[in-house]
C-alpha cells in the first residue's frame, strides 16, 4: 500500500463525506445514500453472488435490505475508520476498516460484521461520488 500521506484538508473532507454517507444509510434514507454513487458505480460486497452495478440497481438492492431490516426490528450502524486516503490521478482511493453493529430488542447490540472497505472516489463539485466500492468481510475466504 502506498505510504503517501493525504493533505489534512482532503482527509477532513473525506471524513465528512463518510459521516454524511453512512448516516443516510443507517437512517434508512437509501435513495439519498445511493445518490453518492456514480450512475455507473459498482458495489462489490463479499458474500453477495455478484457485484451490484449502476446507481439505480444499488438503490433498489439497498432499499430491499433496509425494508427487511425495518420489518425485523433491526437497526444497523456503520462505523468507518483507520482510513488510508491516497490521491490518484484526480480521484481518491480510500481503504478503511468498517464495523457494522446491529441492534434489536431480542439480542441487544452486537457486532454484525468486521470488514474492509475500499472505495474509489471521484470529485463532484464540492463533494465526492463513489465509482467503486469493494467490501470484504474478515474471516471469509
Amino acid at each position: 500500500m502506498p505510504t503517501t500521506i493525504a493533505p489534512a484538508q482532503l482527509r477532513a473532507d473525506i471524513d465528512a463525506f463518510y459521516a454524511w454517507h453512512m448516516q443516510l444509510l443507517d437512517a434508512g434514507k437509501v435513495e439519498e445514500w445511493a445518490e453518492a454513487f456514480t450512475p455507473d458505480g459498482v458495489f462489490d460486497a463479499q458474500g453477495h453472488p455478484e457485484p451490484v452495478r449502476g446507481r439505480d440497481e444499488i438503490r433498489s438492492a439497498s432499499r430491499a435490505v433496509a425494508d427487511k431490516l425495518t420489518e425485523a426490528g433491526i437497526v444497523r450502524r456503520h462505523w468507518l475508520g483507520m482510513s488510508h486516503v491516497v490521491p490518484e490521478d484526480g480521484n481518491v482511493r480510500v481503504c478503511s476498516y468498517a464495523l457494522v453493529f446491529q441492534s434489536s430488542r431480542e439480542k441487544g447490540t452486537v457486532l454484525h460484521a468486521s470488514t474492509t472497505c475500499e472505495d474509489v472516489l471521484v470529485p463532484d463539485g464540492g463533494s465526492w461520488l463513489i465509482r467503486e466500492r469493494v467490501v470484504r468481510v474478515d474471516g471469509m475466504a
